[in-house]
């Protein structure tokens, strides 16, 4: 008989925006220069860009966030190598870069045209240790079937996967998805992660980092059955994989292999993506939904931010975030 799974408590929200609980808060990223914390509410209308001091020890927030309103949906960003102020993102229909100042998109690769708005959109991201920028799509119409994805008569997903190179190059990686989410990289960048958050399922690929080639695609964490969905991850510095479980309250920690290791559990229902910050990458920072049905609830404060600090015993850290080389 196996012992009961560690679940540690990690409290209540950490940082409630002050216009009231996100409808969808996503992307967090962690900047050490000037120790801020950047998210997207990428479901609001219009969506909006959050910039947070944060305490370098503590992570506790210094004032309130600054706040930027987008010109279209951004669900996913990164900071660019050597260009100040300025993000890579994934917007609803491809790439633009972005800027920290005024929230103005400026378009690189509209890869799901205009017209397909309602068939398709960008969701999660992420940059490789080459600095090159990886973004997934959601199949709308496979994800309308909810949990699980659609029933074999619909066919196969038409999420996609993409690698947008420094030079403007864009490849076409993988595709079969409900809705990609949830990407990173072992610490010796030899394994690829994605999630299908609506799919239920999480895979591993093999990663070829000189390349930028994935093979070997396999399940590694299976949800089917369960009200969760494996969103956002992170990935620490022993390899182990720190997932944000929309539908439940909890970052659930797996193996690099997919074992269930142990859950941190928060006052939010619906968390979606975690990230490594704080001055030596021992804080997790997490964001989460407010529940798109019965919104704010009693005792969920889903739509809110929430930490876990990473200190006691022999806790591994987090990896820092790559930023996009062009």
């Amino acid at each position: 008989m196996q012992p009961p799974l560690e679940t540690i408590q990690g409290g209540k929200a950490w940082y409630k925006p002050p216009n009231g609980p996100m409808v969808l808060g996503e992307a967090p990223i962690y900047r050490a220069s000037d120790s801020t914390l950047h998210w997207v509410d990428a479901l609001k209308e219009p969506s909006e860009l959050h910039i947070l001091k944060v305490d370098p020890e503590s992570g506790d927030p210094i004032g309130e966030a600054r706040v930027l309103i987008l010109e279209d949906s951004v669900s996913v960003q990164y900071f660019r190598q050597g260009v100040k102020g300025s993000y890579i993102c994934a917007y609803y229909c491809g790439v633009a870069f972005m800027d920290e100042e005024t929230g103005k998109l400026d378009v690189v690769n509209e890869i799901i045209p205009k017209s397909m708005r309602a068939e398709k959109r960008f969701n999660d991201g992420g940059v490789d240790a080459k600095g090159r920028f990886w973004l997934a799509e959601i199949d709308k119409q496979a994800m309308a079937f909810g949990l699980g994805g659609p029933p074999e008569s619909y066919g196969e997903p038409k999420g996609r996967l993409w690698r947008y190179d420094p030079d403007g190059s864009l490849h076409e990686m993988a595709n079969g998805f409900v809705c990609g989410n949830g990407i990173d990289w072992s610490p010796d960048n030899k394994i690829f992660y994605l999630n299908d958050s609506v799919g239920q399922k999480s895979y591993a690929f093999d990663f070829d980092l000189e390349t930028g080639s994935i093979s070997n695609k396999r399940l590694i964490v299976d949800m089917r059955g369960t009200g969760g969905e494996p969103d956002g991850l992170v990935v620490d510095t022993d390899g182990n994989i720190w997932m944000g479980v929309y539908g439940s309250n909890r970052v659930m920690i797996f193996d690099p292999n997919g074992k269930h290791l142990k859950d941190i559990e928060f006052s939010g229902k619906n968390l979606t993506c975690p990230t490594w910050g704080g001055k030596n990458l021992d804080i997790l920072f997490v964001t989460s939904a407010k529940d798109p049905i019965l919104g704010i609830k009693d005792g969920d404060e889903g739509g809110n931010m929430f930490k876990y600090m990473v200190r006691a015993g022999s806790n591994p850290k987090g990896k820092p975030k790559f930023e996009f080389a062009g």
